[in-house]
């Protein structure tokens, strides 16, 4: 299996088409939150994994988990925002599915990462445990080629660096 397939572009793209038209927008940009809040069970899954490696992280109301390691400097991006970040996303396996330098407009995004990334600043670093309902949900996410690159319900990891937006 292939560390590195497709990257954030595909990500995007696939959940530009899973979030349509149902979901509530932000003035201005045409992005939008779900506003969705993952199952307990989700969110009991996400902290039974923090707590096995001894990780301390503050959990969102919406059920993923983060840790800000360094803040930032001046104001955060908004679903609107053009965002460059460094990232590796990892499953709770350990297993890397992607990792590069990108850009995108964060509203584009899946709902963790849209929730998640506006809690640093420019040249913030963070870590987001996302559950499944907050990521890909109950659909394998698969590469060009067929290949499964993210397996129905999985947990993912991101270690994210905000470069800069606009």
């Amino acid at each position: 299996m292939r560390n590195l397939v497709w990257g954030f572009q595909g990500f995007v793209l696939l959940f530009v088409l899973l979030c349509g038209g149902s979901c509530k927008k932000e003035s201005g940009c045409g992005y939008s939150y779900q506003n969705t809040v993952a199952p307990l069970s989700e969110q009991q899954a996400v902290y039974n994994y923090l707590s096995s490696y001894s990780i301390s992280a503050a959990k969102d109301s919406s059920g993923f988990y983060y840790e800000v390691v360094d803040g930032g400097t001046g104001s955060n991006p908004t679903l609107c925002s053009q965002i460059e970040v460094t990232y590796t996303g990892k499953l709770a396996n350990g297993n890397t599915f992607a990792g590069e330098s990108t850009a995108f407009t964060l509203g584009s995004s899946i709902e963790g990462l849209k929730k998640g990334i506006p809690l640093i600043k420019k040249g913030g670093h963070i870590k987001l445990y996302i559950p499944p309902t907050l990521a890909y949900g109950s659909t394998d996410f698969k590469d060009k080629d067929g290949n499964v690159v993210i397996p129905a319900n999985s947990m993912l990891i991101f270690d994210i660096t905000l470069t800069t937006f606009y």
